[in-house]
């Protein structure tokens, strides 16, 4: 069975809503914003996804194999519950939920399905949640256009649900 990077995009993004995963509203801008001002820039983004990309090839080998992404992911995941007000059951449902997610996302990342995402496969991705979150499309994603993607993404939601 073949998925379409758009439709799988748009599975993703209905399945993992109550965590903030990196590519969605404040916690892009709250993950990127490396100078700290509410906003994102191109520049900031592409050094964010260019370190983040490092450190989860844990050997060094320039590509990611299924183990680093998802640790990776997993890590921020645990720092995310971590600080949750949620119940120990809310957050071991979220936790198995955001997993087998992380799982999915390496599947569709790996264009090529040879088991290892390489930097221009993850800056693929990455260039799409910016452009994505950049709803007016001037290089910087702001709270304004994190809302206005948001409202977008529950329109569209909403309208596929009818």
């Amino acid at each position: 069975m073949k998925i379409h990077l758009p439709l799988a995009v748009a599975l993703l993004s209905i399945a993992g809503s109550a965590v903030a995963a990196p590519h969605e509203g404040s916690a892009f801008i709250h993950d990127y914003d490396a100078d700290h001002d509410g906003q994102v820039t191109r520049a900031e983004f592409d050094a964010g996804r260019v370190a983040r990309f490092k450190a989860s090839d844990a050997n060094g080998d320039g590509w990611l194999s299924a183990e680093e992404y998802v640790g990776e992911y997993h890590a921020r995941l645990e720092q995310q519950l971590a600080v949750s007000d949620r119940s120990e059951d809310k957050k071991t449902e979220e936790r198995q939920r955001q997993m087998r997610q992380a799982h999915v996302r390496f599947g569709v990342l790996d264009k090529d399905k040879d088991g290892k995402m390489t930097q221009a496969e993850y800056d693929a991705s990455g260039a799409r949640a910016f452009a994505e979150q950049d709803n007016d499309k001037d290089g910087i994603v702001t709270a304004a256009d994190a809302a206005a993607t948001a409202a977008r993404q529950l329109a569209a939601r909403e309208k596929a649900d009818r």
